[in-house]
């Protein structure tokens, strides 16, 4: 193989990389998503949603409210809401 052939391969490992790198950063879930964000990409997150009281899949409110302004309005504590939905993913992996 010349070295143009092996550059041309390790562009497009890097490409590669750098895609998957950034395609993880926009599949975690952070308490400034919008209900309806979080249940698209993470559907198991509505089990525990409703194991919390709430039902904001089905609120109009849900397609701009973030999980953080949803949790306050519960009189929940979003980080543990946000903890429980990762743990609840971790076993669906």
């Amino acid at each position: 193989m010349d070295v143009i052939h092996v550059n041309a391969i390790l562009a497009i490992a890097v490409n590669a990389k750098n895609k998957m790198k950034k395609r993880k950063i926009e599949n975690k879930i952070n308490k400034n998503m919008t209900f309806s964000e979080l249940i698209d990409k993470f559907p198991e997150s509505v089990e525990v949603l409703l194991e919390n009281g709430m039902h904001c899949f089905g609120c109009p409110m849900s397609a701009g409210e973030s999980l953080e302004q949803g949790c306050l309005a519960h009189g929940l504590n979003p980080d543990k809401i946000l903890k429980d939905i990762n743990i609840k993913l971790k076993g669906k992996r």
